[in-house]
């Protein structure tokens, strides 16, 4: 009997060892996650926690709404629940560039209350806004009158309130207290800390942990091979302050991991998670040659010994794969759907707008389904707010598909999908009157028209498809049956490296009556995103 037993124990092992094994993303496991963990331009991670819950957010330069709030309660699985940013009242983006607007903003929860301090780039500078429900309505904006970028809070154990940002550029970590109900700083700053030396020290944050006051900053340029995160403490929060001896305590530049498919992490911020872990968000790039999806979001485990100094990743650089790394208990999201059908009143939380956009120009209601698009008199070509709702790229390998219904009652009037990394460099696939699909590059000073193709109706499927380092442009008049490629470029012309900037490329449908405002209106009845 005990013999048969045995057997049917040793049995039942070796079936169970042969079923697959449970997933690193499902509900209760506590091990394992990929990087990085919000995919595509979601740069300068900012997270704080409230009980067993985490927010994060991040910057959106010139984009509209501004500065995403993601919900976790695993720190690998983020679902986005709103923007800080969501009114004409609290965000002015009329003179800014693709490469201003908001800078790196930084969350904090204290007393109930959640703190969003931003830079708005060259506006207003720094400010505040504040809220008891983050998915919910913000505050109008605090203005905070300090130089320099990158603010941060900080309150000591006695309550008191600190600002802190750099002084400007090279100038050093600043800090004073202010009045978080008026915004008036009630010192002068203090700068407590120059950097290591590497260029533009910035992204300050504090810590206080085992009586020490920790001091993390970035250093070495955010879109830069030597971008690293360097660290000093101090028994005084106003210094003076003692540089780790192993700055930076986080960097892939030359010795350490020149050939990483993860390049320039930095820009970070530290968790203390409810199980009594670390962690750090921060930011990097994939280049793959050259880099479209922007600065992302990675995560990486972090040892903090007692009275000691933060160890990243056990001191090792960051991977895509960090299978062998303890976990909360995963609580997964239900994935996005592929298709937007356009059947709300509101566009998704996945849409941006160049700047603040002219709303009459934009509805889900005229017709049920639809979105639909007036082209205002400014085009994708200038720095104004064109008639354009995008999302981000966020893998290299994708399909975008979306269906257009378009007849331009003028030649002026056109109406289309765009890879959009700013006014100068762009590719836009469009329709224009008399039924002519159009690919275009836009490069700098060079404005070419790839392909006109005479289409059989007012309907057309486009798709773009990233592949290979490339875009390929195609199109479908048999309801998706089949599609014809009207052409293929490669990512890299469009990329930061020859763009330039602090964002990635979007995928954006829009609308222009370029020069005039159109009277036609362009009718998009879905658009499917996947990524692979």
């Amino acid at each position: 009997m005990k013999q048969n037993i045995i057997t049917i124990l040793l049995c039942l092992t070796a079936l169970t060892n042969a079923l697959p094994q449970t997933q690193n993303n499902e509900p209760g496991s506590t091990k394992g996650f990929h990087n990085p963990i919000l995919p595509g331009f979601y740069p300068d991670p900012s997270v704080c926690r409230v009980g067993e819950d985490y927010y994060m957010v991040t910057s959106t330069f010139a984009y509209f709404p501004g500065i995403p709030i993601f919900h976790s309660k695993d720190l690998v699985n983020w679902e986005q629940i709103g923007h800080c940013l969501t009114r004409d009242s609290q965000l002015d983006l009329a003179e800014a560039s693709m490469t201003h607007g908001l800078w790196a903003p930084t969350i904090h929860h204290h007393d109930g209350v959640f703190y969003m301090v931003n830079t708005n780039m060259p506006d207003k500078g720094h400010f505040l806004v504040t809220t008891t429900n983050p998915a919910g309505e913000w505050s109008d904006p605090i203005t905070i009158k300090q130089g320099g970028i990158d603010p941060s809070l900080f309150w000591d154990e006695d309550g008191k309130s600190y600002f802190i940002s750099t002084g400007g550029i090279n100038l050093g970590m600043a800090i004073t207290p202010i009045d978080l109900k008026t915004g008036k700083l009630l010192a002068e700053p203090v700068t407590v800390w120059m950097g290591t030396g590497d260029r533009w020290p910035e992204g300050p944050h504090i810590y206080k942990k085992d009586g020490l006051y920790y001091l993390m900053i970035a250093e070495g340029g955010g879109t830069n091979d030597g971008h690293c995160i360097t660290m000093a403490r101090s028994t005084n929060l106003l210094g003076p302050y003692e540089p780790c001896p192993n700055n930076p305590i986080l960097t892939h530049h030359r010795r350490i991991s020149q050939n990483n498919p993860i390049q320039a992490p930095g820009h970070g911020d530290l968790i203390h998670a409810h199980d009594g872990s670390w962690w750090l968000v921060c930011l990097g790039i994939r280049p793959s040659g050259k880099h479209v999806l922007g600065r992302e979001t990675f995560l990486a485990p972090v040892h903090w010994p007692k009275n000691g100094w933060p160890l990243i990743n056990g001191g090792n650089p960051l991977s895509l794969d960090m299978d062998d790394c303890p976990t909360l208990p995963k609580h997964p999201f239900p994935p996005k759907p592929v298709r937007d059908d356009f059947n709300t009143s509101t566009p998704d939380l996945t849409w941006n707008y160049i700047r603040n956009p002219r709303r009459e120009n934009y509805s889900l209601t005229d017709s049920k389904g639809f979105l639909t698009l007036t082209g205002a008199s400014a085009t994708l070509d200038e720095r104004v707010n064109p008639t354009f709702l995008g999302r981000r790229q966020q893998h290299r390998e994708f399909t975008a598909t979306t269906l257009l219904e378009f007849a331009p009652a003028s030649t002026n009037e056109i109406a289309g999908i765009t890879m959009y990394m700013n006014e100068n460099f762009h590719y836009d696939f469009y329709v224009r009157k008399e039924n002519t699909l159009v690919l275009r590059y836009r490069l700098s000073k060079i404005d070419h028209i790839e392909k006109e193709i005479k289409l059989k109706s007012h309907k057309v499927q486009l798709r773009i498809t990233g592949e290979d380092g490339a875009y390929r442009f195609s199109y479908s008049e048999d309801g998706g049956k089949t599609f014809n490629t009207a052409g293929t470029t490669d990512m890299c012309f469009i990329s930061n490296d020859n763009a330039g900037g602090f964002t990635g490329v979007y995928i954006g449908l829009y609308a222009t009556g370029n020069g005039k405002q159109s009277r036609t209106k362009a009718r998009y009845d879905w658009f499917d995103y996947e990524g692979k």
